[in-house]
């Protein structure tokens, strides 16, 4: 069946544009609120504090300082994403190639903990499932006081697993269920299991830090979770391989791309209702919110392009040329630098959000898919697959670093 057919198949199910209306209006309400209280320079997260507060010490706007290398991370990893937390910890998260969950510490960049992806489920819940099962870290996303660490786990293997989970989905109906690992940070121990749908990938976290959604690739859905309970409360239907997503500040209001169909859907995470809103270049990969929530910015990596969008209308404001497949991107705290990977290029790409150029292009490791930007100390980290972890200061002034 063709994506568009798709799409009208479930259009008839029941999606009723008015409830996106109504919502997208009261977020322009508090958006607006938001900038008189001078939300334009801050950042709307969860860690947003923390975040506004390394921008402030780093003394310049970021679309004036340049990238400096300042270490590569080895050892026995492979990771598919970085993500840092407000607290000073930094996750990699390294699949089933290493099959770990690797910490580290913000300032002297040591590792600190690594977390193996076996675990018992009996222990978490499921006692028809007991016994070994090992996973795979995908991505992951800190809760706002950063002591834990929601992680997805690309595919779970032991009893009651079924089949093995490929990205190509080959194995159907036959492949289990998978499932988020919740890692409490100072135990370096996860401490719960939330089931999920099959191959889970990226997670986005609420603003109030109470809802996450996931995307399940090859289930076609976005799994809602609450937080508080440790249970999945809602499935909503997208389309082929949804992976990016952001939550608005509204905590309800969301974006997914849906990577295979090359769309972009926005969801409503209280009704369960979604909305194509574009249909984008080939394979939409990753989302970014900027920090005062005006503006969407979007890789797609199939086009080698770079989107920015309107947040509250998802109108596509600019497109602009990036390397070779850009993958993960981050935003500077203060919104006017991003930061983006181009996987096949071995490059990142800092983009000045202004006018949206290439204002700087650096070298890294092999296949670089993962980026974050850390607050407590404003570094960036790029996580390379090929199994390394560069990190860079970004304070060198502009014109003393070529571009």
């Amino acid at each position: 069946m063709s994506v568009q057919a798709k799409h009208r198949r479930k259009t008839r199910r029941g999606r009723p544009h008015e409830q996106f209306t109504i919502a997208i209006a009261i977020l322009s309400l508090v958006m607006a609120g938001g900038m008189v209280a001078g939300l334009a320079t801050s950042t709307v997260t969860p860690d947003g504090g923390e975040k506004a507060a390394a921008q402030a010490r780093s003394g310049e706007p970021s679309n004036t300082t340049r990238l400096v290398h300042l270490d590569r991370i080895t050892g026995d990893i492979t990771p598919k994403s970085v993500v840092a937390s407000s607290t000073g910890t930094v996750i990699a998260n390294n699949m089933m190639y290493s099959h770990s969950s690797t910490l580290y510490d913000a300032e002297t960049l040591e590792l600190t903990s690594t977390v193996d992806d076996t675990v018992d489920l009996a222990e978490f819940g499921y006692p028809e499932r007991a016994g070994a099962t090992e996973g795979a870290p995908v991505e992951a996303v800190f809760s706002p006081d950063g002591k834990y660490a929601y992680v997805s786990q690309y595919r779970l293997q032991g009893p009651g697993a079924g089949e093995v989970a490929h990205d190509d989905c080959r194995n159907g109906d036959q492949v289990g269920p998978s499932a988020v690992f919740r890692l409490d940070i100072a135990a370096g121990q996860w401490d719960q299991v939330i089931e999920v749908g099959r191959v889970p990938k990226f997670i986005s976290l609420s603003a109030d830090g109470t809802r996450a959604l996931v995307s399940n690739w090859c289930d076609e859905t976005v799994s809602v979770l609450d937080l508080e309970a440790g249970e999945e409360i809602r499935v909503i239907e997208v389309d082929a391989a949804p992976r990016g997503s952001v939550i608005l500040p509204d905590n309800r209001t969301a974006y997914v791309t849906a990577m295979y169909a090359d769309e972009l859907f926005r969801v409503d995470l209280a009704t369960g209702e979604s909305e194509l809103v574009l249909e984008t270049g080939r394979k939409p990969r990753h989302l970014v919110l900027s920090p005062d929530a005006s503006r969407l910015y979007l890789t797609v990596s199939g086009s080698d392009s770079l989107v920015e969008l309107d947040a509250a209308t998802g109108e596509v404001l600019r497109t602009v040329e990036t390397g070779r497949e850009p993958r993960t991107m981050a935003i500077s705290p203060d919104g006017r630098a991003l930061y983006v990977v181009n996987y096949y290029a071995n490059t990142v790409s800092k983009f000045d959000t202004d006018t949206l150029e290439e204002i700087q292009s650096v070298e890294v490791g092999n296949n670089p898919i993962g980026i974050t930007y850390e607050p407590t100390e404003g570094r960036v980290w790029v996580a390379n697959y090929a199994g390394s972890i560069d990190v860079f200061e970004d304070t060198a002034p502009g014109g003393t670093v070529e571009p």
